[in-house]
């Protein structure tokens, strides 16, 4: 039987396994995510809220199961599909990653250069963005430089400068102080309220009790069903 509310889902996941030699990091996950659902994935450290995510953009491959991202099977995606799927998503990781020989502006354009857009756009939607996270004035800093606040700013202006379905941050106010982290999280409400997807990967115990979204626990790899909530039938993928 189709869950309820399958139809609007823009992630789905079917049984969901994976292992790293003989560790299991994920066993039989089955979760559905709709189309501008937020979504908090939380559990202890090591209990597979990193890798989770990795699997929805091809970060990681998975052991068994099937991962649908917007119709697409990722388990039969061709190569030269990857880079059209991974479009679909804005990442902010964990240790930011930006380029530190790059400056701002340039570890932000990026995306829009890997997509082929025109040097007139992209300064118009670069400079849009920067001004948007509150750091215009650092256009031409290395990221070496900035504060911890100042490159998670630079990270979600990478991360929605490409105008993604789906944005996926990993520990996004993990180790900011209080006041950086209230101003990250304001943002990427902000591109939920506008429409997007939204999946956060948080041990933040403070973004879990104020954040207002559904939350799903990961307990040594398995999804801890809700209090109260029955389990709903899968549907199978052929």
């Amino acid at each position: 039987m189709m869950n309820p509310g399958a139809k609007d889902a823009i992630i789905r996941l079917f049984h969901v396994h994976k292992q790293y030699g003989a560790k299991k990091a994920l066993t039989d996950i089955s979760l559905d995510i709709q189309k501008n659902e937020f979504v908090l994935v939380t559990g202890a450290s090591g209990a597979g809220k990193s890798t989770l995510l990795k699997m929805l953009y091809l970060g990681e491959p998975v052991s068994g199961g099937q991962v649908l991202v917007d119709g697409m099977n990722l388990s039969r995606i061709s190569r030269k599909r990857i880079p059209f799927l991974r479009r679909k998503f804005g990442i902010i990781f964990q240790d930011y990653k930006l380029i530190r020989t790059k400056s701002v502006f340039d570890n932000v354009a990026l995306v829009l250069e890997a997509a082929g857009k025109k040097r007139k756009l992209i300064e118009k939607k670069v400079n849009a963005v920067l001004r948007t996270v509150g750091v215009d004035d650092r256009q031409k800093t290395l990221p070496p430089s900035l504060s911890g606040g100042e490159q998670q700013r630079v990270a979600v202006a990478r991360a929605v400068v490409g105008d993604p379905d789906i944005i996926l941050a990993d520990e996004p106010t993990g180790s900011l102080d209080p006041e950086s982290a209230d101003i990250i999280f304001g943002l990427l409400k902000k591109f939920h309220d506008r429409g997007g997807t939204l999946v956060i990967a948080t041990h933040d115990q403070s973004l879990l009790e104020r954040a207002g979204g559904r939350i799903v626990r990961l307990v040594e790899g398995h999804v801890q069903p809700a209090e109260g909530v029955e389990a709903k039938d899968d549907a199978i993928v052929h």
